[in-house]
């Protein structure tokens, strides 16, 4: 179970060669890049800051890893988060998920993006003409987090 906070960019086909290497059950993987766009609730964005919280960041990132395992029949999963200054088309987050079947691959890597933006303590500030700003967090990641909660009975608990 790979997790990376990092600085440094990375190869999405290192990566995935990485992490399929070896293992001859591997039908499917699916990966997801997140990538800084040049607009952000209206305002142009000439660069985006991360900023995190070493150990407890990995920490977060590998329950939601654990829990996606809990959930679907995979195989492996990678997290490789960038914090630092990015700019606009800078690759920001890769998330992988291995498995036999396309279906379980591809919900663990929705999962995992859906509980990595809502769960992950990561603090994002932008440098749009205005000025420095905090991103908030959105409220549609709130409901694509919902889904999976109501999915296992967790919806009303948990809110």
């Amino acid at each position: 179970m790979p997790i990376r906070v990092q600085t440094e960019d990375f190869d999405l086909s290192a990566e995935v060669a990485r992490l399929r290497a070896g293992d001859a059950r591997v039908g499917a993987v699916v990966s997801f890049i997140g990538t800084v766009r040049d607009i952000n609730d209206g305002a142009s964005v000439a660069e985006m800051e991360l900023e995190h919280y070493p150990e407890m960041t990995e920490k977060a990132l590998e329950d939601i890893v654990v829990q996606a395992k809990a959930r679907w029949d995979i195989f492996d999963a990678l997290v490789i988060h960038r914090v630092g200054p990015l700019k606009p088309q800078d690759q920001i987050v890769l998330a992988a998920v291995t498995s036999a079947h396309r279906g379980e691959a591809f919900a663990a890597c929705e999962f995992i993006m859906d509980y990595l933006k809502t769960q992950a303590p990561f603090w994002k500030k932008e440098q749009t003409p205005q000025g420095a700003r905090w991103v908030d967090a959105r409220t549609a990641d709130d409901h694509a987090l919902a889904k999976w909660n109501a999915a296992s009975g967790k919806a009303e608990k948990d809110a």
